[in-house]
């Protein structure tokens, strides 16, 4: 063989090797690859098969998505029962609940309860209870009571749906709260469902001995009570809650010893028995903000009648209160409990009040301030205030609106204080109360001191004073566009040590001599211009010419005087100047 053929075949067999060795190393790198990426994904399948088993046995919330298992998972989502809830919670499936609407779970979730879950879930479905729920948070631990969208629990048994008891006897002082209590028993919580009365007896929660109970996003129908607090209570919340069509009342705080506790954001509407309502015990700090409370027959009712602590240190503010569920309704009804623990501390701002027979209705009650408020359309008092004591009134319009026309009935809109003391009056617009004695009515009141108000178009009188004293009215106008014949604009009946100064009037000031002193107040009569007689026609005056004396005089001429003719009697003129 020739050298160069030996040269070539040695080329040739390099080449094929290294080919063949370049294969080789090909399929086992894409084997080593395909190893790796199936590495890859194992933990992620690994994790989201723990949430497919989960969601296969107890038809719960879908698998977590692949790719999402190293996401943080954030508190709201272990609250509201998100991606990451499973974990932490215990669902009453798992102790054979149904959900089915038709079987009694109420054994279920009791056991479920009793197992000590921390957090009790409820998963999509009707739950029918025939009897109460008992958490007893000295045994059961901790607990929230926590539903998915569509939850409802039906009572079909007599008393509460979920009854808390703790045993908590202290205040809200951090020292007075006992270790086992927050423990054991800190924020019970019940959040996302719907409760449903099936049975003449059924309600909704109750608490007792609780420190720190919440109630949030529920909706509570068709129950005798909705939220029941009885004998000791500490701290609760109610929040963006519906409490709605119960025979009973919505918030009830029935003699209970309660400070601390806030209603906010809620609906709160047809409660035949009242919307919110405290009864005789003894509650302080309670705080109603941003609500709407319709057509409960008292839409809120703090009654302390024979109570010795009574409700006191109140805050109603930036709701919209109305609609009254009959006779003697009323928006807001405080009554105290007597001249000897007559209790008070109430401030009731920005409100919108209507369509009831009392808007707010105050008895035996003091230190209250009303402002900023608007008051229309009540079949008889805007305001009511009897045997009240230092009260301020400022920035608030009482009146109608005609615009509402579904009560075709004249509604006076009086506005009444009765053996009240020590009241200020500043800045109100009182208009259009119809079929009273007067738009302000003041009876056998003292040290009142009514301050730049406006009185307008009020049948009777703009404002009646009987048997008043060491009052004063100042700064004020008070003026009817149709004022029929004889209106007064202020009338003063009795009394005495009256001041009466500085008003502007529409109308005749009626004051006995004995009743005080009234000075530096315009009256004028109100009413047409009276018409000509026919046929006189009215003088016409010729226009005044421009009197001479106002144009500068010419000096005149110097004229001689002929002396005086024989036979003349006349002096002889001097010459003019």
């Amino acid at each position: 063989m020739k050298p160069c053929q030996t040269v070539g075949l040695r080329w040739f067999g390099l080449g094929l090797m290294s080919l063949m060795l370049g294969l080789l190393g090909w399929i086992g790198w894409s084997d080593g690859s395909a190893r790796s990426t199936s590495e890859s994904q194992t933990p992620v399948a690994a994790l989201a098969e723990p949430a497919r088993k989960l969601s296969a046995s107890s038809a719960e919330a879908p698998a977590m998505p692949i790719g999402q298992a190293s996401q943080q998972i954030t508190p709201a989502e272990l609250v509201l029962g998100g991606q990451g809830f499973p974990g932490g919670r215990t669902s009453v499936r798992e102790f054979g609940a149904r959900g089915d609407g038709l079987t009694d779970d109420a054994p279920a979730v009791q056991r479920a309860v009793d197992a000590r879950p921390g957090v009790l879930y409820f998963p999509p479905g009707t739950y029918r209870l025939g009897k109460t729920i008992t958490i007893d948070l000295d045994k059961t631990g901790p607990l929230a009571i926590v539903g998915s969208s569509g939850v409802r629990v039906i009572m079909a048994g007599a008393g509460p749906v979920f009854r808390f008891i703790g045993t908590h006897q202290g205040t809200a002082s951090p020292t007075t709260v006992q270790p086992p209590v927050w423990q054991q028993q800190r924020m019970p919580t019940v959040e996302g469902l719907e409760i449903l009365g099936d049975h003449p007896e059924a309600s909704g929660i109750q608490a007792d001995g609780t420190m720190q109970l919440g109630v949030h996003r529920v909706l509570i129908r068709q129950v005798r009570h909705g939220v029941h607090l009885l004998r000791r209570n500490r701290n609760v919340i109610i929040s963006q809650c519906h409490i709605y069509d119960n025979r009973g009342v919505g918030v009830f705080l029935d003699d209970v010893d309660l400070h601390q506790i806030n209603v906010v954001g809620s609906h709160i509407s047809y409660n035949k028995g009242g919307g919110i309502v405290s009864r005789a015990g003894n509650v302080r700090n309670l705080q109603i903000s941003g609500c709407d409370i319709e057509t409960n027959v008292v839409n809120i009712l703090l009654d302390a009648t024979g109570s010795r602590y009574g409700t006191a240190e109140v805050a109603i503010t930036g709701c919209t209160i109305q609609h009254g569920g009959g006779p003697d309704s009323a928006n807001i009804r405080i009554l105290g409990a007597g001249e000897k623990y007559r209790w008070g501390h109430m401030c009731i701002a920005s409100n919108v009040f209507s369509d009831v027979d009392i808007n707010v209705h105050l008895n035996d009650v003091e230190d209250v301030t009303l402002t900023g408020n608007t008051f229309w359309m009540a079949y008889r008092y805007n305001l009511l205030a009897e045997n009240c004591s230092r009260l301020v009134l400022s920035g608030n319009v009482f009146g109608r609106n005609p615009g509402y026309d579904y009560v075709k009935q004249v509604l006076p809109n009086a506005f009444r204080l009765v053996s009240c003391r020590d009241v200020v009056l500043q800045g109100v617009i009182i208009h259009d109360v119809r079929e009273a004695e007067a738009g302000l009515v003041l009876e056998d009141c003292e040290r009142v001191n009514v301050v730049g108000c406006t009185f307008v178009d009020c049948s009777g009188a703009g404002l009646l004073l009987r048997n008043v004293r060491r009052s004063r009215i100042s700064d004020c106008l008070v003026d009817h566009q149709q004022a029929p014949e004889g209106w007064a604009a202020i009338r003063v009946q009795g009394g005495q040590d009256n001041l009466i100064t500085g008003n502007l009037l529409s109308g005749l000031l009626e004051m006995e001599p004995a009743s005080g002193q009234a000075f530096g107040n315009l009256e004028r009569r109100r009413g047409p211009e009276p018409a000509p007689e026919k046929g006189l026609v009215p003088e016409i005056l010729p226009v005044q010419k421009k009197s001479p004396m106002l144009e500068k005089a010419p000096i005149p001429e110097k004229v001689l005087v002929p002396e005086k003719a024989p036979g003349l009697e006349n002096p002889p003129a001097t010459e003019r100047q």
